[in-house]
């Protein structure tokens, strides 16, 4: 009944806008106001902790169906099986939150620590062995980003359904460092040590790699998706034959839907072609849930009771038609993108001016048409030892990082009424910090940023900040 009136409301609504748009389509024609039009249903200059929720102004009766489906989806708990609540049992065996939300609070960036000032469900931790170069193993990483920890996989899971344990409990303890500027100023900086805790099934491998990462922002996801290959690898400069030091590569990742390789534009590495690729990835890792895509719980051979445990009534607990709304609504909401005005273009001057929009870039056009300012070339930097966690993912070695869109960090505060803890695993508290550890590629544009008088400094912080 409610959807009901849901969508009478929003088809009266319609009507007159489309109405509206009717009277007003040779005006647009006339004066090139069309592409505002279309920009303005994507994006929107509004912070608050409503902004990621709202879906964009053009869809017709079915497509907000859809998208009223895929949020439902994405925020509504799921249960273990069996249960009577059969479209959303399957939770587990293993799985760190049972739902997106958890991580992805109003589909913004998670936290570092939840009110307890423990780790968040928001921060997983990743485990993969390093490769010997084996041709077995060579073979299976055609397919697969990394090697899993034979025990425990490549993910370690906090929770367990009834009479499965939970692998362990992650804990992430900082050293703080002093940094000193060229003027005399001094800054602390945090550098975290990973550390599991309550290990269930036994001892970690001798060579195990651990990392944590942090879930990233949704905003923006769909026009992402948007921009063309032809776009994204036009800045690859593998060998730096600009000879500016920056040297971005693409990462080629193979794609469980088209059965061979694509370029990577999604994760921390960029090993996800897709939206959907994604979006299943984290259901299957996060969530213990089965799609077409990924169709067998990540159960390891020496996990009996997770291997044992009860199925839901259906093998795939994600049907495509649900995956495909929560894709669908994971794209076809609002972008937050900030109002560029004359405090925007000074900063962003001054952005520029110490080389951080090399990566960072700003502007962007989409296949669709749509002018827009993510602050990323979805593409792979070396960012230095300093971020290095020893972890290849395909073509990524454990230096490289794809580079982080800017956009919408600055709704974090918002949704969650406390400033984003930034780069991968949420190390830095605010983006001085997060500047200071930039190394290898970005190193010059960090002694850069160092060597500005400091209300320079001030100002390309505000301007970050309001991103």
């Amino acid at each position: 009944m409610m959807l009901q009136i849901q969508k009478k409301q929003k088809s009266k609504f319609k009507s007159s806008y489309k109405t509206l748009i009717n009277k007003s389509l040779v005006a647009f024609f006339a004066t090139g106001l069309f592409a505002v039009l279309a920009n303005g249903s994507e994006i929107t200059e509004k912070r608050d902790k409503t902004t990621l929720l709202k879906p964009v102004k053009n869809l017709s009766d079915e497509e907000y169906d859809k998208f009223i489906l895929g949020r439902s989806f994405f925020k509504i708990p799921w249960v273990e099986a069996p249960s009577a609540t059969t479209a959303r049992d399957g939770l587990g065996p293993l799985f760190n939150a049972n739902t997106c939300n958890s991580c992805h609070p109003n589909n913004g960036r998670g936290n570092l620590f939840n009110e307890e000032g423990k780790l968040s469900r928001a921060v997983i931790a990743k485990l993969s062995l390093p490769s010997k170069g084996l041709k077995e193993q060579l073979e299976f990483l055609e397919k697969n980003a990394l090697l899993p920890e034979p025990t425990y996989g490549g993910q370690i899971a906090i929770n367990g359904i009834h009479d499965v344990k939970y692998e362990a409990k992650p804990e992430i303890k900082f050293e703080e460092i002093k940094v000193k500027f060229p003027d005399g100023e001094v800054d602390t900086i945090l550098k975290p040590t990973y550390v599991l805790n309550d290990l269930q099934y036994g001892e970690l491998h001798k060579d195990t790699i651990i990392t944590f990462r942090i879930a990233p922002s949704l905003n923006g996801l769909g026009l992402l998706e948007d921009i063309s290959e032809e776009d994204i690898l036009a800045n690859v400069d593998e060998f730096d034959k600009n000879k500016d030091g920056i040297s971005g590569r693409a990462n080629f990742a193979y794609s469980p839907l088209t059965k061979k390789k694509e370029l990577g534009k999604y994760s921390w590495k960029a090993n996800n072609t897709s939206i959907i690729h994604q979006t299943a990835d984290a259901a299957i890792n996060d969530m213990g849930l089965t799609t077409t895509i990924f169709n067998e719980d990540r159960c390891t051979e020496k996990q009996k009771a997770c291997k044992e445990a009860p199925k839901a009534r259906d093998k795939i607990d994600l049907p495509d038609f649900r995956l495909q709304a929560i894709e669908f609504y994971i794209k076809k909401r609002e972008t937050f993108s900030t109002k560029k005005d004359k405090d925007y273009k000074e900063g962003l001057a001054l952005f520029k001016e110490i080389s951080c929009a090399k990566c960072h870039m700003d502007s962007f056009t989409t296949k669709s048409g749509i002018e827009i300012s993510p602050f990323t070339d979805l593409l792979l930097h070396d960012m230095g030892e300093g971020l290095a966690d020893g972890r290849s993912e395909f073509i990524a070695n454990g230096q490289e990082w794809r580079t982080a869109p800017l956009w919408g960090l600055s709704l974090h505060d918002k949704i969650n009424t406390e400033k984003p803890r930034l780069l991968h695993d949420g190390r830095a508290r605010d983006f001085q910090e997060a500047i200071l550890w930039h190394g290898g590629e970005a190193k010059a544009s960090k002694e850069a940023f160092m060597n500005l008088p400091k209300e320079k400094r001030e100002q390309l912080l505000k301007f970050l900040e309001r991103l």
